[in-house]
């Protein structure tokens, strides 16, 4: 597997503890109204914003919010979605009606709206948008899981398990998950970029991460009413953005990659 996509992504992690910690002696929420909109200088090695806040820490705090961001809602989304599908593929009957009927009223409403709606509802906070994002997101994984219990449960080694007598939950985990968690695996890491761009859009539309926590999408919406004046202040924070998903979702490709050579050698 390439692992040149991982060691990006470690790479950013790192920087921003450094940056935020070691390197730049700058606070991410001081203000300094004379160094207001400054280019890069050995000083401010990114510049400054429109209130003369150092840009390149108060990217390396919003690469912690994205950071956190993805993982929680990746995992949030994971869990919920593949409880579902499991439950949903292997008993069927009513269950499986219920459960696809239920998840197709989620998928008919577009994924963003659904959370602009609740955060505009709830109230800006990170909070809200982790809760927000966790509900437009686990709609793929119960499908996925579905579609992939549906293709295992025929299988000779859960006949031989059900007639062992092992209990049904014993079944899904040991047996079934497993086995379809190749896809799934790589479906975490998409979820992961996608919750990403998702919170900076809030962010960006100003029902995200408030003020002065820093977060790439709202550095996005300040940088962007200076753009002809200070380019840096959006580029900056539009580049690192790129970056993380970008590398996420390549670090997704190597993993499909990597798991379905290993499918076929086996």
């Amino acid at each position: 597997m390439r692992r040149y996509p991982v060691y990006i992504y470690l790479l950013l992690i790192v920087l921003a503890v450094a940056v935020t910690g070691i390197i730049s002696p700058h606070s991410p929420y001081t203000i300094e109204l004379n160094a207001i909109l400054q280019s890069p200088s050995f000083t401010h090695w990114l510049g400054t914003d429109e209130l003369g806040r150092d840009i390149l820490v108060r990217i390396g705090q919003g690469v912690w919010l994205s950071a956190l961001v993805g993982c929680v809602v990746a995992c949030s989304t994971a869990t919920l979605g593949i409880t579902i599908g499991l439950v949903s593929g292997y008993f069927g009957g009513w269950v499986d009606q219920l459960l696809m009927r239920i998840t197709d009223t989620f998928l008919a409403f577009p994924g963003i709206l659904l959370a602009i709606a609740f955060t505009a509802l709830a109230g800006p906070s990170l909070t809200n948008v982790l809760i927000a994002l966790s509900l437009m997101g686990w709609v793929g994984f119960a499908r996925l899981a579905r579609a992939q219990v549906l293709g295992l449960k025929q299988s000779d080694f859960v006949s031989a398990a059900q007639l062992s007598g092992q209990r049904n939950r014993s079944i899904l985990l040991r047996y079934i998950l497993p086995n379809a968690a190749t896809p799934l695996i790589i479906e975490f890491t998409f979820a992961m970029a996608g919750a990403i761009v998702a919170e900076a859009g809030l962010s960006f539309l100003g029902l995200g991460v408030q003020a002065p926590t820093p977060s790439l999408g709202a550095m996005l919406k300040e940088g962007a009413r200076y753009m002809l004046v200070a380019p840096h202040a959006v580029l900056a924070p539009g580049m690192v953005l790129m970056t993380i998903v970008l590398t996420i979702n390549l670090i997704g490709d190597s993993l499909r990659n990597h798991l379905d050579k290993r499918d076929s050698n086996a």
